[in-house]
């Protein structure tokens, strides 16, 4: 009996809070959503009008790119698709590309330098297996330019991150050391340095603010740019969070283990250095050399004889 009786009363108060705050709050909610129905319209509109300005032939590319896309997309495998995201996130997805756009750039690049090495092939005489031979090689450097491009782009992005990564760790210890919280000094450490490292961390900061955890967002990060160090330290900070280490001290020793490596890699550079150097040295600058020193020695014997 008294539980009826409560909960009749929780009702009952409820259904008049409700009915009080429909009477008093009516107005301004119907306000609020027709304002935000305005706003909405106005920014699809907005979008609209940009687009239409576009040219014509723009705007029937951008449809057509996107149809093919999408066919290209739902042809390919799941395999595939995840090894071009992977590349594609460590090269920092230049111009937007997806798995999709970039095959389809392959093969119009493939099928323009396939023509316009037979064209050429063609123009300058050859017959129809040279000009067919040239058409495959300038298939195949259609279809491997873009991944070349891609590897480039890799390649600078770990050196990049490499050589700034003992910096952002210093600046990492210097800030936990003082009292910053962990997240705090990777928010500090992304303020201050500019590049793909800086990048990296606001992206991991997005994620785990999002609700990925930590140790998943570092992984991901790690995976992503594919650096070796970089995997090593996000190594050595999820073994010091699952073994309860002092992160002060880990940031310590992975910034002067950093800093050793970095020095040993511009030593070993430097030690390249003179091989390097030794076939521009024979082949252009020695024979320089000999034709300033020998050459009026040279013409003078020639006269005397």
């Amino acid at each position: 009996m008294l539980f009826i009786f409560s909960s009749l009363v929780f009702l009952s108060t409820y259904l008049l809070l409700f009915g009080f705050y429909q009477l008093v709050f009516q107005d301004r909610v119907v306000v609020a959503e027709r304002l935000a129905q305005l706003s909405k319209q106005k920014k699809s509109g907005s979008r609209l009008r940009e687009e239409l300005q576009q040219p014509l032939l723009t705007r029937l590319w951008k449809l057509m790119w996107g149809k093919l896309s999408h066919l290209v997309s739902r042809r390919m495998s799941e395999e595939k698709r995840l090894y071009f995201q992977r590349r594609l996130q460590s090269a920092g997805n230049p111009g937007g590309c997806g798995p999709a756009e970039f095959r389809l750039l392959q093969f119009f690049l493939g099928c323009f330098g396939g023509c316009l090495a037979a064209a050429a092939g063609w123009l300058t005489g050859s017959g129809v297996k040279e000009a067919g031979l040239a058409a495959a090689l300038g298939l195949a450097c259609g279809v491997l330019l873009p991944e070349f491009y891609l590897s480039s782009r890799i390649k600078e992005r770990r050196q990049e991150v490499v050589r700034s990564l003992p910096d952002a760790l210093d600046l990492l210890m210097v800030s936990v050391e003082a009292g910053l919280g962990f997240d705090a000094a990777l928010v500090k450490v992304a303020e201050r340095f500019k590049g793909v490292l800086a990048e990296e961390f606001g992206r991991l900061l997005q994620e785990m603010k999002l609700g990925k955890p930590r140790r998943e967002a570092f992984k991901d990060m790690a995976e992503r740019v594919g650096a070796e160090d970089l995997t090593a330290f996000v190594g050595a900070l999820t073994q010091a969070d699952q073994l309860g280490v002092s992160i002060g001290n880990i940031l310590r020793l992975q910034a002067e283990q950093l800093r050793r490596k970095r020095r040993q890699r511009a030593e070993e550079m430097a030690m390249k250095a003179p091989v390097k150097m030794l076939i521009p040295l024979v082949f252009f600058i020695f024979p320089a050399l000999f034709v300033v020193l020998l050459g009026p020695a040279v013409m003078q014997i020639m006269r005397n004889l």
